[in-house]
């Protein structure tokens, strides 16, 4: 008798448990279901505005200014837009987008591999040097992370009108000079990502190299930069991006003289703001380098941006 009354809770317990498992079974799935309804619908609202750039970038100009894009059913679409955005015939700047290329990426490279060679060696040196008010600096690194580059925008210029003044080298209007203020309000994010990236490292690895006789200049380029490459995989799209989209501080340091395609794409809207069709295909036409940058590097991004934030 005692032993069948053993038996029956563990039975009835293992059915309860058994209808508890089947209930959550179903009730995933509609889960997944409803959440790919949500997902879908922001994404449908997100794309919208493309889909509105990419339709106004095939209209006339008389369909576009006349008419909204919604519009478009039973009007003429035509791929001329693309022709004058690139070859410039109606840009305020006098040159095309072609030339305006050139600028961006010689703007864009340095300024992207500049803070990324500077944060490396100082995530190294906050991750695996020892040196007295290490945490301090590094709280002073992160602290400049809420500075904005446009409270920044006169001081700086001061600055290069008094080194122009002292030395006689102009400095506003050339490539250096949007090449030091992407790369030092770049620096704070890039060291931060790279040194929480680097403390998740073996540090094993790098005692034993120590241990083999390596200096710390061969443990950094052999070992750890190696080892850091999604980390700067995921820093260098970032920041391509940035400063690829890019207005005001490559307006206001590389000038006219030096227009990128940022403003470029401002001319094209002509002198009476009635190139918008010319605009919304000059922007198809700039999107494509960052999106080709984004898919090849995408298998690094999220790898390294979520290293390090939990330990």
């Amino acid at each position: 008798m005692t032993s069948s009354t053993q038996v029956t809770p563990t039975v009835v317990q293992t059915r309860n448990a058994s209808a508890v498992s089947a209930a959550t079974k179903t009730a995933r799935p509609k889960r997944r279901v409803l959440l790919t309804v949500i997902l879908g619908v922001f994404a449908v609202l997100w794309l919208l505005p493309v889909l509105g750039l990419l339709i106004t970038s095939l209209r006339t100009t008389t369909d576009a200014l006349s008419t909204g894009w919604w519009t478009v059913l039973g009007k003429s679409l035509t791929f001329e837009n693309y022709a004058n955005a690139l070859s410039g015939a109606t840009s305020g700047t006098g040159q095309s987008l072609a030339s305006e290329f050139f600028n961006t990426v010689a703007i864009v490279l340095p300024a992207t591999v500049l803070p990324l060679m500077f944060a490396a060696f100082a995530a190294y040196g906050f991750t695996f040097l020892e040196f007295k008010g290490k945490e301090f600096f590094f709280a002073v690194v992160v602290g400049l992370l809420v500075v904005p580059v446009q409270i920044s925008l006169v001081p700086v210029l001061q600055t290069y009108s008094a080194i122009t003044k002292a030395t006689g080298i102009q400095i506003v209007g050339t490539y250096p000079a949007a090449w030091i203020v992407h790369s030092s309000f770049a620096l704070p994010l890039c060291i931060f990502i790279l040194r929480n990236y680097m403390s998740t490292l073996p540090n094993a690895l790098v005692e034993a190299a120590r241990v083999d006789g390596a200096s710390h200049f061969q443990i950094f380029w052999r070992l750890i930069m190696p080892m850091s490459i999604p980390a700067l995989a995921s820093f260098a799209i970032f920041q391509f991006i940035w400063v690829w989209n890019d207005y005001l501080v490559s307006f206001i340091f590389a000038g006219t003289t030096n227009p990128v395609l940022q403003v470029g794409l401002l001319a094209l809207k002509g002198q009476y703001n009635q190139g918008w069709n010319l605009v919304a295909a000059g922007s198809f036409v700039v999107m494509i380098i960052p999106l080709i940058v984004f898919f090849s590097l995408q298998r690094f991004f999220v790898r390294g941006l979520t290293a390090g934030s939990v330990k």
